[in-house]
């Protein structure tokens, strides 16, 4: 039984460590996770400002090169006929190599279209039209009524002047421009003065977004990728349009991508864009892509007034975009797998130390308890052949008695012959009493222990019934062992006291299927005594080298025949322990 319980507090410890560490594990699951959550939306916000930075500048830079395009146009017009008819390609050649641009077109309008009409590009479609060219085509009809360019496009309008945003070019789908438009009424034409993406593109190498991308790429080992997205045509794919001469045009500032790159796709990708998008809340999910577990997070980003060059599919400014950013999630996992080995290795030692401490605490009681077993088997032994011996001692001597008798009442010693035979009557009356308890064992216990008392001056009184009807159902051994631990227990807390207060009761009976045993005896602190842990193993109120066994076998014993123990002060200076037995 001790063993099973030892096995049970070895499994409920071993079962709170592998609660503890599973709790442990997923907390720090959740705090890895919240900490990459932080670090993301740090870089985010960096990239952010980064974004926003580089396309104020890029703005800025673009409003530069926007008012050299109106100078070039102001000075090309001085060097020009007004007549569209009298300028030839090879003067706006010329004219473009001076005023240090790629090209200068003119536009004429006809009846019914404008078109490209001279150039110094030999590779422009002179006698293309621009009608198909919205919005373009509306600002250059209000540049040749002499209005104030006014359509709801991205762009820079100053006076007689409106330039559009770098964009590909039309004629040219491989080239991106940034184009000029000039007319103040005093030509028949549009000047068209415009310069390649060059200047731009080595502008944002130094200072854009990619560069800033690939910056936090190459110092963040968890962040795998990041891309800014337009929200209106990222689940459309690329923006072109197709012209009626079958060339296809591809629209700078309406591409999925705007900066970054976009290889760690997910199958619901757009919906997590549109859902960020839309609510304007960052939208956090994990996948896997290409065998590896990735984390992706799409942040919306707003800038009312920074005036964000992004346009939707039908060409309107939008104020937004989404940023993404994939994240390595196995280096979670890496940390995770080496909590759980740390984790497996302290069960690991614990478990093997509770073992180890349970062995060696179950050797020891069990060789406590075998020593117990061993002086409770002695102790039986010898209050047997006590017993016996006071027995035959008492025969042998009966004739010496009887002669005594004889001699007394030949002398007409009467009153010695009296008081001699009153104390050879009480010897013989005391043992007949102790063999009419009706159990030889418990007999020999009780004559031990009253032989005990009397050595040790303390008053002993003892009763017993119905003990001869006494059956197979306790063993007689394990009641010696109950009953001579209470005794010892008693003896020992008597003797604390002066002779006048050393006094025992013992009382044992069987009726109604019960064996109750009672022991009662003198002790000044009966109440605080009861309320201890009396029976438990170790424990002790004595002084001294008190193993604190010998009411926990009380205890055991009881409890093996599934009886009870009964402990209370009685009087104020008393204390009784009462056992009960189903017999």
């Amino acid at each position: 039984m001790q063993r099973n319980i030892w096995l049970m507090a070895i499994s409920v410890i071993v079962i709170i460590i592998l609660v503890n560490s599973t709790a442990y594990y997923f907390l720090t699951k959740r705090s890895l996770e919240k900490a990459l959550n932080h670090e993301m939306q740090a870089v985010a916000r960096q990239i952010e400002l980064s974004v926003e930075q580089s396309r104020l500048g890029a703005e800025k830079f673009q409003d530069q090169i926007g008012r050299e395009l109106r100078a070039v146009s102001i000075a090309a017009q001085y060097a020009l006929d007004p007549d569209v008819e009298k300028v030839t390609n090879e003067q706006l050649v010329e004219l473009s190599q001076k005023l240090d641009v790629n090209h200068i077109t003119l536009l004429k309008r006809t009846s019914d279209n404008i078109i490209m009409y001279k150039s110094s590009d030999m590779n422009e479609q002179l006698g293309k039209g621009t009608k198909t060219w919205d919005p373009w085509y509306i600002a250059f009809n209000q540049l040749f009524d002499d209005k104030k360019v006014s359509i709801n496009w991205l762009g820079q309008t100053l006076k007689n002047f409106w330039s559009g945003p770098y964009e590909v070019a039309s004629t040219d789908p491989s080239s991106i421009y940034k184009w000029g438009y000039y007319h103040d009424g005093t030509t028949n034409y549009i000047i068209d003065p415009y310069v390649s993406y060059e200047m731009l593109a080595d502008y944002e190498s130094l200072t854009g977004v990619n560069s800033m991308i690939e910056k936090s790429l190459s110092s963040n080992k968890t962040l795998l990728e990041v891309s800014v997205i337009n929200p209106t045509t990222f689940d459309k794919g690329p923006f072109d349009t197709l012209h009626p001469d079958g060339e296809v045009q591809e629209h700078l500032l309406q591409q999925p991508i705007m900066y970054g790159t976009y290889r760690y796709a997910l199958s619901k990708d757009a919906d997590y864009v549109a859902k960020a998008y839309k609510t304007g809340q960052e939208v956090m999910v994990d996948g896997e892509i290409d065998g590896k577990h990735v984390l992706k997070m799409f942040i919306p980003v707003y800038s009312e007034d920074r005036g964000v060059n992004i346009v939707d599919e039908n060409g309107n400014p939008i104020n937004s975009y989404v940023l993404s950013l994939v994240s390595d999630y196995q280096i979670i996992q890496d940390e995770l797998d080496n909590q759980f080995i740390n984790i497996a290795l302290i069960i690991i030692v614990i478990t093997g130390l509770s073992l180890f401490i349970a062995a060696i605490s179950m050797n020891y009681i069990r060789k406590s308890r075998d020593k117990a077993v061993q002086v409770t088997q002695q102790t039986y032994a010898d209050e047997i052949n006590s017993m016996f011996q006071s027995i035959r001692a008492q025969r042998h001597d009966f004739l010496n008695h009887v002669q005594t008798i004889h001699s007394l009442a030949e002398l007409n010693k009467s009153k010695e012959l009296v008081a001699y035979t009153k104390e050879l009557t009480g010897e013989i009356r005391l043992m007949n009493d102790i063999i009419n308890i009706g159990n030889p064992a418990i007999a020999a216990l009780v004559r031990s222990k009253l032989s005990q008392a009397e050595s040790y001056r303390i008053c002993l009184n003892c009763s017993f019934s119905g003990l001869s009807r006494l059956e197979m159902g306790v063993k007689t051994l394990d009641l010696n062992r109950v009953l001579g631990n209470l005794i010892d227990n008693a003896f020992d807390e008597v003797l604390r006291y002066d002779e006048n207060r050393r006094l025992i009761e013992l009382t044992g009976k069987q009726e109604n299927g019960y064996l109750e045993f009672t022991i009662s005896n003198t002790c000044d602190e009966a109440h605080a005594v009861a309320s201890c842990q009396l029976f438990e193993a170790g424990y002790s109120t004595k002084k001294g080298e008190h193993q604190g066994l010998g009411l926990f076998v009380v205890k055991t014993i009881v409890d093996q025949y599934k009886g009870t123990v009964r402990v209370f002060a009685s009087q104020q200076d008393q204390i009784k322990f009462v056992i009960r037995i189903p017999h």
